[in-house]
């Protein structure tokens, strides 16, 4: 009976032991799945999952879908997103003696650099599962190491997912360099922090929060058996909205064509060339040489001689008008009229008016006005046909007297918009500008002196982009009316919204229509004989225009060798279909024979003008208006037989 109940008793304290055991594995299952079952789900997650970014793409610029009567096309992509990689590495399941095979193999694939192939051997020598070995390799590229690896890591007995790849988005330019300096790009690194795209100016930047969206998430496996450059998207990216340009590519290409031809055989530094709808403001091209690639931004920054090629010259380059100021000028004497015919006065002068323009002292100027060629007697049409400063000076000094210098200040201002920005959609766009009364330079000088006005007058004292130039013509081109440079038709999102449109604004009437007709009439003198701009002449058809070349302001002091050359106008000269202004910067200073001096606006600037009209009119399907090149004869022979009588 003893030696009975002590194997029981014994055999009970171990099956409670047994039991107390299993309780605690059973208590220690329920604290790992159930209380810590978060924190070990997580470390089991990071041992055989790991995260990386879905790129979002960044929206496209698209073009117009060109202007061609009877030839619709479809917007077409200057700028988009392709595909290319990153090529990661697992240095945790790479033993080290294949290290510099591996570098060396990418090496020969791919073509870096032996700086580069050692800073692959450094990463894989890290203690890491993620390590980024070469960016942007584009999808050729790629399949060409992972033919290799696959091969190799097979023969070697390693993990096939220890290299992968990572999908990411680039920059792509169908078109090269066209649009260059207006479009601009994005640099291959992103913000650190953001991981959104940096771009380095233009339209990239001025629309980047359009342009960008918000990056996905993919969740990869680690396993020998599954590729690690599959995975599943837990959260989508969002695709950056698309721009839709008023840029009409054929036309595009015309402009860079000739500009680059103008500034090549005039020898000048740069040169640029915008046209614009005179009634919508639409830009329709805007070409500038020498050309920026956006592609190979880095050699542009890195190269200081190259840096100014960024730049967008239409916008940042506010330059002395000169004698395309004279319209201008014509056109406030003009509105002086109007305003004296509301208060019940006679006109300050009448176009026909015989005004003396022999060589005169104005007010507050040190030294007597004369023009480049002597004339005792002009008129309203003469006095652009000859582009005197005479002429435009007597008539601003009659507008001073009867309303005062503030009011020529506020007609400068309100109705041209000298001294505001355009408001186009693009960066650093510079104001230019307009002397007022009460500012003072650095030096404690007054801005508006005495003779400031009699400078305005004729295009001297005051500074205007390439960009607002166009915007005054286009108010004589379309019939007296305020316009607003745009860049952009609309903005689409990703999912076909219509997130923004430039605003309507209705139009507003600076000139009056009476005043407009007779400016246009005027400027289509200085490209007929006996004007200034002869080769500005587009043949079959009629245009109007003025030229100008300005002494540019060196260390101080005008230049007698430095110049900005131009020629601004439209066509045809009733209904136009565009606003055009070529600028040649610094052309060469010299004499060529049997033509005449370089420099000069009406050698230079206006045959690229002609050019530039004639193929744009062509390609808009513009019938000629002047078949013959005599549409104006008699009006030509008429007004000189009069300066003839006038002047002999």
């Amino acid at each position: 009976m003893h030696h009975t109940r002590y194997p029981m008793k014994r055999l009970i304290v171990v099956a409670v032991f047994v039991f107390f055991l299993f309780a605690l594995l059973i208590l220690q299952f329920y604290k790992i799945q159930i209380i810590d079952g978060d924190k070990w789900r997580r470390v089991a997650n990071k041992q055989h999952h790991f995260s990386v970014i879905e790129p979002y793409k960044r929206g496209v610029f698209y073009s117009s879908g060109g202007l061609r009567k009877g030839h619709p096309e479809k917007p077409q992509a200057l700028v988009m997103d392709v595909p290319h990689f990153h090529l990661y590495v697992d240095p945790a399941v790479i033993p080290s003696k294949h290290h510099a095979n591996i570098a060396d193999t990418l090496k020969r694939i791919t073509g870096i650099s032996s700086h580069e192939t050692e800073k692959i051997k450094a990463q894989l020598e890290k203690k890491s599962r993620s390590r980024k070995l070469i960016v942007w390799l584009n999808p050729e590229m790629r399949e060409s190491i992972l033919k290799w690896w696959q091969s190799y890591a097979k023969s070697h007995k390693l993990p096939r997912n220890a290299l992968f790849f990572i999908q990411d988005y680039k920059r792509s330019y169908p078109f090269g360099k066209l649009l260059g300096q207006i479009l601009h790009t994005v640099r291959s690194e992103r913000d650190v922090n953001t991981q959104q795209c940096i771009p380095t100016g233009g339209l990239e930047f001025s629309q980047n929060k359009f342009l960008q969206g918000e990056d996905g998430k993919r969740v990869i496996l680690r396993s020998p058996r599954q590729s690690l450059d599959m995975g599943k998207v837990t959260k989508e990216p969002r695709h950056g909205a698309d721009v839709y340009l008023t840029i009409d590519p054929h036309l595009q290409a015309i402009v860079e064509e000739e500009i680059k031809q103008a500034v090549i055989k005039a020898e000048a530094k740069s040169g640029w060339a915008i046209i614009m709808d005179p009634y919508t403001g639409e830009i329709l091209a805007w070409g500038q040489y020498p050309f920026f690639e956006p592609s190979r931004y880095r050699d542009y920054f890195n190269d200081p001689k190259k840096q100014e090629d960024t730049l967008i010259k239409g916008i940042t380059v506010p330059f002395e008008p000169g004698s395309t100021m004279k319209p201008i000028t014509l056109a406030i004497a003009l509105k002086a009229n109007e305003e004296r015919a509301r208060q019940g006065k006679p006109p300050l002068f009448t176009p026909q008016e015989k005004i003396k323009t022999a060589t005169r002292n104005f007010p507050g100027r040190g030294k007597p006005l004369k023009d480049t060629r002597f004339h005792k007697y002009l008129n309203f049409e003469m006095g652009l046909q000859k582009s005197s400063n005479v002429y435009m000076a007597t008539l601003i000094e009659r507008v001073i007297e009867n309303f005062g210098e503030k009011w020529y200040q506020d007609a400068l201002e309100h109705i041209f918009g000298f001294g505001i920005k355009t408001g186009i959609e693009l960066p650093a766009e510079s104001a230019g500008f307009l002397p007022r009364q009460g500012k003072k330079y650095p030096n404690g000088r007054e801005v508006w002196s005495k003779g400031a006005p009699y400078s305005l007058a004729m295009g001297h004292s005051i500074l205007a982009s390439a960009l607002q130039m166009v915007r005054c013509y286009a108010i004589f081109a379309n019939g007296g009316f305020q316009v607003r440079p745009t860049l952009i038709k609309k903005i689409v999102s990703h999912d076909g919204k219509v997130v923004f449109e430039p605003a309507k604004h209705p139009p507003k009437r600076l000139l009056a229509q009476e005043s407009v007709d007779l400016i246009v009439r005027a400027m289509r003198y200085p490209t007929k004989p006996g004007g200034t701009a002869k080769r500005a002449d587009i043949p079959g058809y009629t245009e109007a225009g003025k030229t100008a070349t300005s002494e540019k302001v060196i260390h101080g002091v005008y230049s007698k060798k430095d110049h900005i050359s131009t020629f601004l106008g439209f066509a045809p000269a009733t209904n136009p279909r565009f606003v055009l202004s070529v600028v040649i910067d610094d052309p060469a200073y010299k004499y060529i024979p049997g033509v005449g001096r370089n420099q000069v606006g009406g050698i230079c600037a206006a045959p690229c003008f002609s050019a530039i009209g004639l193929k744009t009119l062509q390609y808009l399907g513009v019938e000629p208006d002047d078949p013959k090149n005599d549409a104006w004869l008699k009006e030509i022979d008429d007004l000189n037989k009069l300066y003839e009588e006038w002047n002999h």
